[in-house]
């Protein structure tokens, strides 16, 4: 992979059973806070997948990413694998186990021999910026009339957010 890719990223959600037949969740995130340990394992259970869900929907997929498992010793996957293709955000979850999911960022290439996966998110591709010097650059955003500070240059609300009720004023 290019020299320009930051590391994949991989995230591990583990449900662990104990002696005294309660369950604990573990997070690969060490800034993660979990449960504490519970008698009740179906709602330990549903914990773990929404929370790994839950970093899903946080990290997204990045467009520079290599892939986490690399070329050689996936842990993801058996066969050998020449990393290729575009940066996916995945979860891998096998239901007959039910105890790990993994999210994990991997290429194309790999994601296809990696059994039990959900791709969650896909890497947008970083569209070449032209060489245009900075000064020129600059020079371009200034002729843009209203800019971002002006009221012609403001965003259009979002159709799902509603503007706060105004009265009406009576003519009269």
């Amino acid at each position: 992979m290019p020299g320009s890719r930051v590391p994949g990223r991989t995230w591990t959600v583990r449900l662990a059973g104990h002696s005294d037949h309660t369950v604990s969740v573990t997070c690969s995130n060490a800034t993660c806070r979990m449960p504490p340990r519970s008698k009740d394992a179906a709602s330990l259970r549903r914990f773990a997948a929404e929370h790994i869900k839950a970093h899903g929907r946080l990290a997204g997929a990045r467009p520079n990413a290599a892939c986490s498992c690399g070329s050689a010793q996936c842990a993801l996957h058996e066969s050998r694998v020449q990393c290729a293709g575009t940066s996916l955000l995945v979860l891998v979850h096998n239901p007959a186990v039910g105890q790990v999911w993994t999210l994990a960022e991997v290429c194309q290439a790999c994601a296809r021999h990696v059994p039990h996966l959900a791709v969650l998110a896909t890497a947008r591709p970083v569209l070449p910026t032209p060489a245009t010097p900075p000064a020129e650059r600059l020079a371009q955003r200034a002729a843009v009339p209203g800019g971002f500070s002006s009221p012609e240059a403001a965003p259009e609300p979002s159709p799902g957010r509603r503007r706060p009720h105004r009265p009406r004023r009576s003519r009269g």
